[in-house]
C-alpha cells in the first residue's frame, strides 16, 4: 500500500474549508497523458492556484494505475521546479466517479488522495450504504470522499444518463450524516460531455437550490461536475479544420463565477480541455499535413490547454493566487 503522504500529495480537507471561506471553487482538471499534465501543472502553478487532478475509471485503464500513480508524484516535483518559491502547490490525486467499493479501496492502496464513489444511480438507501462503505476505508487512510446526490445528463467516459434528476435538497442532511462524505456533488442544471445544450437553449444552474442546500448543510463543501462551457471559438477551429462536431453549448461562465463565490468549491472541467488540445492538433494537421512528429502537434495542444486553465483559474474559478492560503 502507498500512502499519498509519501507521494507529496494532500486531501482535500483543508482546502476545501479555505475555498469555502474564501468564495472561489478550486479546479478539479482531469487527465489522461503526459501533456495534459504538463499543462495543468504549469497553469496551476503560474497562477499560484490549489488544484485537483483527476483521474475517472478510463483513465486508469487507459494510462495503468501505476504510470499515473508516478505521475502524480512526478506532478508534485514538476511544480516544485518551475514555481517561485520552490513550494509545490497543493495537489489532490482524485478518483472521478469511482463507480464501486473495489475501485476506491485500489486507488487508496495506490496513493489517491481523494475518492468519489459515484452512487447516485442506486437508489437511496443503496447509495447511502455504499457511500458510508467507502468512508469508512478512507477515512482510515485519512483519504477524503465525495459522494453524489442527483443525476447530471449527458456522456463523458463511462458515466451516462439521458436523463437528469435535480438533487432535492430535503435528503442532502440525511445523507451527509449517514455517509460521512467530506463533499458532496450535487445536480444543479450542470451536464456531462461536450453536447450539454442545444443553441437556442438558455442553460441555467439552479442557484435556487443550491441556496436551498446550503441552508440544510451550512458551510459544507459542494461540487459541481459537468462544468465545462463548450467554447464556441474552440468549435470553430475543429470544424474548419475537418472536423464535424456538433451544434452544442455549455453552462455560462458567469453562472460558474456566482456558484464558485457559494460553498461549491470543486468545479470540474474536462471537455473544454478537449476540445482546446483537439484544436490544436487539427489545426497543425490542416496548416502542415506533412508533420508528423508527434511532439509538433502535442506540444501546441499543451500550449492551448494551459492558456485555457490559466483563464479559467483567474476568470471563472476565482481559485489564481490561493495555492498558499494560510
Amino acid at each position: 500500500m502507498v500512502n499519498f503522504k509519501d507521494l507529496g500529495l494532500v486531501n482535500t480537507r483543508d482546502l476545501f474549508a479555505k475555498a469555502v471561506k474564501g468564495g472561489y471553487a478550486i479546479p478539479a482538471y482531469n487527465f489522461n497523458n503526459m501533456e495534459q499534465l504538463q499543462a495543468i501543472i504549469q497553469a496551476c502553478t503560474e497562477t499560484e492556484s490549489p488544484l485537483i487532478l483527476q483521474v475517472s475509471k478510463g483513465a486508469r485503464e487507459y494510462a495503468n494505475g501505476t504510470l499515473l500513480r508516478y505521475m502524480a508524484q512526478g506532478a508534485v516535483e514538476y511544480a516544485k521546479e518551475i514555481s517561485k518559491n520552490g513550494k509545490a502547490i497543493p495537489i489532490v490525486l482524485h478518483l472521478d466517479h469511482g463507480p464501486d467499493f473495489e475501485t476506491c479501496k485500489a486507488c487508496i492502496d495506490y496513493g489517491f488522495s481523494s475518492v468519489m464513489i459515484d452512487g447516485s444511480h442506486f437508489p437511496y438507501e443503496e447509495n447511502v450504504a455504499i457511500t458510508k462503505k467507502v468512508v469508512e476505508y478512507a477515512h482510515a487512510h485519512d483519504v477524503t470522499v465525495e459522494g453524489e446526490l442527483g443525476v447530471l445528463a449527458g456522456v463523458e467516459d463511462e458515466v451516462a444518463s439521458e436523463t437528469h434528476t435535480y438533487t432535492q435538497p430535503d435528503e442532502v442532511e440525511d445523507f451527509v450524516k449517514k455517509t460521512g462524505v467530506d463533499s458532496l456533488a450535487i445536480a444543479i442544471g450542470t451536464s456531462h460531455g461536450a453536447y450539454k445544450f442545444k443553441p437556442g437553449d438558455d442553460p441555467k444552474i439552479r442557484l435556487d437550490i443550491l441556496a436551498e442546500i446550503e441552508k440544510r448543510i451550512p458551510g459544507f463543501p459542494i461540487v459541481l461536475h459537468g462544468s465545462s462551457s463548450v467554447p464556441q471559438d474552440l468549435v470553430k477551429i475543429i470544424n474548419e479544420n475537418g472536423g464535424k462536431l456538433k451544434d452544442a453549448i455549455g453552462i455560462g461562465e458567469d453562472q460558474l463565477r456566482e456558484a464558485a463565490k457559494s460553498a461549491v468549491c470543486k468545479i470540474n472541467i474536462d471537455s473544454d480541455g478537449r476540445l482546446a488540445m483537439t484544436a490544436a492538433i487539427r489545426k497543425v494537421f490542416a496548416e502542415k499535413p506533412e508533420e508528423f512528429d508527434p511532439r509538433k502537434y502535442l506540444g501546441p495542444a499543451r500550449s492551448a490547454l494551459k492558456e485555457l486553465y490559466i483563464r479559467k483559474n483567474k476568470e471563472v474559478l476565482g481559485s489564481a493566487g490561493h495555492a498558499f492560503d494560510k
